[in-house]
């Protein structure tokens, strides 16, 4: 039941867009570079941001795939084929 709980949480992670997940970041840098905050708190904030950034490279990585996908076709021809993200 571990599993499902876990298999539910994740989507919920990966549900924020790029721009969400790079305003996050952002927001997490500048608290950061405030520097008023306990040593606690800026921990949770780095593994947030931490957080934020992987999942703005994930996107990346998956649309540089697809943007490789179309131009490097079979022949030399553009052709349009289905996106899969690589299985991690």
């Amino acid at each position: 039941m571990a599993d499902k709980k876990q298999g539910g949480q994740a989507p919920k992670a990966e549900a924020a867009s790029f721009e969400e997940n790079l305003r996050k970041l952002e927001e997490v840098v500048r608290r950061l570079e405030e520097g008023n905050l306990a040593l606690d708190e800026s921990l949770r904030l780095y593994q947030e941001g931490i957080e934020a950034f992987r999942q703005c490279q994930k996107m990346l990585d998956e649309a540089e795939l697809r943007v490789r996908k179309l131009v490097q076709t079979a022949g030399g021809e553009l052709a349009e084929e289905p996106f899969e993200p690589p299985q991690q």
